[in-house]
């Protein structure tokens, strides 16, 4: 099996037991396929050779992560189904060292 990383996009509302309900139950029914549920991120920093500065949060931001386990990223991408995606999801494959 291979790991992939769920990096979610959008703002969610903290306390909204709608959403959290939602989570809850995606990652109930993924199961075994969940290897770290992740968690929202707060306030972030990129760092550069010149400096560093503030990333924006918003719409558009990455809020959140989960990492799981597949066959293969069709796979993986199959288990968001029924996430309660907030604007979109980026797969990445955790590659072996």
């Amino acid at each position: 099996m291979k790991k992939f990383v769920f990096l979610y996009q959008g703002l969610w509302e903290p306390g909204n037991k709608e959403m959290m309900d939602g989570w809850t139950s995606w990652m109930a029914e993924i199961g075994d396929s969940l290897v770290d549920g992740g968690n929202p991120f707060g306030q972030g920093r990129e760092v550069t050779n010149t400096g560093s500065s503030d990333l924006p949060l918003g719409p558009e931001s990455t809020t959140g992560y989960s990492i799981v386990e597949a066959e293969t990223m069709d796979d993986a991408e199959k288990l968001l189904a029924n996430c309660p995606i907030v604007t979109s999801v980026q797969i990445y494959e955790a590659m072996a060292m």
